[in-house]
């Protein structure tokens, strides 16, 4: 779950006293106004999850901006009001009681993306497989539920990071399953770009798109993998690569370590093609990010579409080559100078 982008989340937590509940985050979303999710800071119990959540949705309803169209969205009335007043809102004018302090979320301890062989606690697997910028289609999910039957898996479920799980794995049958994948282009062993690399619809199939992603991203993954085979195995973090096709971030471009806005773009002898605004430095709280935070922008920082590996492969190599020991690619670009983003 990417809780630090949701209207309202619930996080869960243990609490010293009260054992297994939630952490409420609220106000986050993307598009053209950025804002990440805050907490209030509030412990939730289990069976008080519904209530709490009807509440919040409820002071959108009563106090937000709905009728207009531009700021329809909780983060605005969050951003006026502050966390404060709007626990205090909550609990007196909705709830009727008061919700004690509870702890913060743990860090997390592993990737989100659910990628690889792991272990359930009933001594089966989970096996979680990328495929090539999220796009799948009928007929491969037609094959995969064949291969999901024939291994005595138990099911399939959908990651927010366009990645598939294969959940309940007999554990003799995991090779299997993984062989199986990768036949069917969903691997479960990718390489860096392949595993971390994120794509809107586009142009293909939305209406509000300006720019093709999938194929680009596509294009843009396989010359990756080619050109950057010298330097992957020295990458100690991931680097996580998002395209969208228009302002809207759905595929959530202000939390990339690259992310990638599309628009056109005029070229130096004035021709107008595809391309895309460059947000560098965002990131989701990982097991490689401390904290969430929104990626930068440098003034004029424009890519083609034609020209996208060579700028990924550029900036890429500039990042192996400058940072300091254990930097991650996001500090590294929000430090850097704008000379060295280009």
């Amino acid at each position: 779950m990417v809780h630090e982008i949701n209207d309202v989340s619930l996080v869960g937590v243990v609490h010293p006293e009260f054992g297994p509940g939630y952490d409420v985050w609220v106000g986050g979303a993307l598009s053209t106004t950025p804002r990440l999710a805050e907490r209030l800071g509030a412990f939730v119990r289990e069976d008080q999850a519904a209530e709490v959540w009807h509440g919040v949705v409820r002071i959108f309803r009563d106090y937000g901006y709905r009728r207009l169209r531009n700021k329809a969205r909780l983060k605005f009335l969050l951003a006026e009001w502050g966390t404060e007043r709007f626990r205090e809102v909550l609990e007196t004018e909705y709830l009727g009681y008061a919700l004690p302090d509870g702890p913060a979320p743990a860090r997390p301890t592993s990737p989100g993306d659910h990628v690889g062989v792991h272990p359930q606690k009933d001594g089966r697997f989970y096996v979680g497989a990328a495929p090539t910028v999220g796009r799948v289609g009928g007929d491969l999910l037609t094959r995969l539920g064949d291969l999901v039957e024939r291994t005595g898996s138990d099911g399939v479920r959908l990651t927010a990071f366009q990645k598939l799980v294969v959940l309940g794995v007999p554990a003799e049958r995991v090779e299997e399953l993984v062989d199986g994948l990768e036949e069917l282009g969903l691997t479960a062993r990718p390489s860096l770009f392949r595993r971390t690399t994120m794509a809107c619809t586009g142009i293909e199939f939305c209406k509000l798109a300006i720019v093709d992603t999938k194929d680009t991203a596509e294009w843009a993954v396989a010359e990756l993998e080619r050109r950057l085979t010298d330097i992957e195995p020295l990458l100690e973090h991931p680097i996580t690569l998002h395209l969208n096709g228009c302002p809207n971030s759905c595929a959530r471009i202000q939390t990339a370590d690259i992310g990638l806005k599309g628009q056109i773009v005029t070229t130096d002898d004035g021709a107008q093609v595809p391309g895309f605004q460059v947000h560098l430095g965002g990131g989701l709280a990982t097991v490689d990010h401390d904290e969430p935070e929104l990626g930068r922008t440098v003034r004029g920082l424009k890519v083609t579409a034609s020209d996208l590996p060579d700028y990924v492969e550029r900036v890429v190599r500039r990042y192996a080559e400058t940072r300091a020991s254990g930097e991650t690619f996001a500090a590294w670009a929000h430090r850097a100078d704008d000379e060295e983003l280009q």
